[in-house]
């Protein structure tokens, strides 16, 4: 997260409007919208946001997401702002952390062979949500979250042959 406030920092310095992919009230991008002006940072969540965002100079445009989102939906977004603006710049690096990235790697191999996949995480985690969105999409519709062993339902798993497991990043 500090390295995303470092590249906002270094953009807002060159006096480069932003625009950050993320979700709304997400401690993470509320932490990072409030570096800088609000006048020089954008916040779009989804392609429809892609498309339609306005911004003064295109020539002086930069990107950055935030840590906790599904990969393959920030380069969709990616790819519809660098078509429109082909003067963004973007990050040196990708934000999105490693650990997140390489679950949801994980979580996409194993969806489709399993009859059920189990994430375990928080309900207010984005990276946890995440994970199951990418199970569901990836083949394994029977995708859920589990907070707490002792609210778990351990009858579902009785009917099922293989079973995914994974955790988010933010999991103890």
């Amino acid at each position: 997260v500090s390295k995303i406030h470092r590249e906002v920092e270094f953009f807002d310095k060159k006096n480069y409007e932003i625009i950050l992919i993320g979700h709304p009230n997400h401690p993470e991008v509320i932490g990072t919208m409030g570096q800088i002006h609000k006048s020089k940072i954008h916040l779009i969540e989804n392609i429809e946001d892609a498309e339609n965002i306005k911004v003064k100079n295109k020539d002086r445009l930069a990107y950055v997401t935030q840590t906790t989102l599904s990969v393959d939906d920030t380069h969709e977004i990616i790819k519809i702002l660098k078509k429109r603006f082909t003067n963004i710049n973007e990050p040196k690096k990708e934000d999105i952390c490693y650990a997140t990235t390489n679950r949801q790697e994980a979580v996409k191999k194993i969806a489709k062979k399993c009859d059920r996949v189990i994430i375990i995480g928080s309900h207010t985690s984005s990276n946890s949500l995440r994970l199951v969105e990418v199970a569901k999409k990836n083949g394994c519709k029977k995708s859920f979250l589990v907070q707490n062993h002792k609210k778990f339902n351990w009858n579902i798993l009785k009917k099922s042959k293989n079973i995914g497991l994974s955790a988010s990043a933010s999991a103890p």
